[in-house]
């Protein structure tokens, strides 16, 4: 049953709590494999589920519109110093709401309607808020894109140079949602230098990684720095902005009064807890074996014949080219969380299929390597992944079903976060 207990809300809303703990019991019997999820700890649930959500805080540490902010506000700063202590910063800002808020704030920040951003491409796996057209981002400033090479899967830095120089940018995003390589922090703060632009770092699928030194971290080299708190960081669903001294006061007026109220106090906790988390050695470890059983599980992949854009990964996230299966990225995944694997469809770059019904599959390890799996567990999830996509192509329900079977067989034998 889901941890901590539910029993008043199983009382009070027996609807509601039956789905919750249906939800708990899935994410207990799933391979769990969507890039940006993970479990949080105990102790980040019971935060996150506290009394603090009763109180409005608007404004900042010691200048608050509220009264009633003797604790509230040793909170908000025990979460501040410890995400500078942790990510070696000089300023940090835990208030955003969520990460497509906290970058729309670097825009407030330091741009006015109109003025050029640059950022990866969506469908070369950039994130929707760096500049894409379908996003505020690209509907209010003027926004030109990077890709990766065609041939190599990796930012071509030469293409990068080129266009900032071209269309001269006021504001760089490196950093996107489907990446599966180390991102060149000093090559893109040289570019950003040359052009005169903020470079911003956004950091939301390997914060955990940078944290426990299994990333290099861009502190030094973008002055602005967006993450979420979930994902590798395995906190609640939040955001932090960090910065330099010298970008943190319009950072902080964009945030509180630019585009938010109060923060979400409950949050607030559970992200200080969530760093205390990430400050361990047994994180470190953590973060380290994320990528170890990526690359273990991108090598099993690979060798069962399927393409890896970029050929494999050097973090938590494999992108898979379904092309030469014959079958699309969104029937395969459809089937593949039938068959007891949670992944997601994405569009690969350079993608020929629409971005509804694209190409590829993305997958992470995070989650997986929460509950204690390895790379004798990723070579078997290969196995049943490859399985699986033969069955989609070829209809099979039974084979589908029956992984499901041993998927579950699997997971009992791993402890999850939230569920006893």
């Amino acid at each position: 049953m889901h941890q901590p207990s539910i029993r008043d809300l199983a009382s009070a809303d027996p609807e509601i709590a039956n789905l919750v703990e249906s939800e708990a019991r899935r994410q207990y019997e799933k391979i769990r494999l969507i890039a940006s999820e993970n479990y949080v700890s105990n102790a980040v649930l019971e935060a996150s589920g506290t009394v603090l959500t009763n109180k409005y805080s608007e404004g900042y540490v010691g200048k608050r519109y509220y009264e009633g902010q003797q604790f509230i506000d040793p909170i908000e700063t025990l979460a501040i110093e410890r995400a500078k202590a942790l990510f070696g910063v000089e300023h940090a800002n835990v208030q955003p709401y969520s990460g497509s808020p906290a970058n729309l704030a670097v825009y407030l920040a330091f741009l006015q309607p109109g003025d050029t951003v640059m950022g990866m491409a969506l469908p070369m796996g950039g994130h929707l808020t760096h500049g894409w057209s379908v996003s505020a981002t690209g509907k209010w400033f003027r926004s030109v894109k990077y890709g990766v090479r065609q041939d190599t899967g990796r930012v071509d830095l030469d293409e990068v140079r080129q266009v900032a120089l071209a269309e001269r940018p006021k504001v760089i995003f490196c950093g996107g949602t489907a990446i599966p390589r180390t991102i060149d922090y000093p090559a893109f703060a040289e570019i950003a230098a040359e052009v005169d632009a903020v470079l911003v770092a956004d950091i939301a699928h390997i914060a955990g990684l940078i944290a426990g030194g299994a990333h290099p971290s861009p502190v030094g080299h973008a002055p602005v720095i967006s993450t979420t708190t979930h994902k590798t960081l395995r906190g609640p669903r939040g955001a932090m902005l960090m910065s330099d001294a010298a970008h943190a006061a319009p950072l902080d007026k964009a945030v509180f009064p630019g585009l938010q109220g109060g923060p979400h106090n409950h949050t607030t906790a559970a992200i200080a807890v969530a760093l205390r988390e990430a400050a361990t050695a047994e994180f470190s470890a953590y973060a380290h074996q994320i990528v170890a059983n990526a690359a273990a599980l991108a090598t099993a992949l690979a060798d069962r014949g399927f393409d890896l854009v970029s050929g494999g990964t050097d973090n938590h996230l494999i992108l898979v080219d379904l092309t030469s299966k014959g079958i699309g990225g969104k029937p395969a995944a459809q089937a593949l969380d039938r068959a007891g694997i949670e992944l997601n469809y994405n569009t690969v770059p350079y993608d020929t299929r629409k971005p509804f019904d694209p190409s590829g599959l993305r997958l992470g390890t995070a989650a997986v390597t929460t509950r204690g799996m390895g790379p004798e567990q990723m070579a078997q999830i290969a196995a049943w992944m490859d399985q699986a996509v033969k069955a989609a192509a070829d209809g099979d329900e039974a084979v589908l079903a029956q992984i499901a079977g041993e998927v579950r067989d699997l997971t009992a034998n791993y402890p999850m976060p939230g569920w006893v």
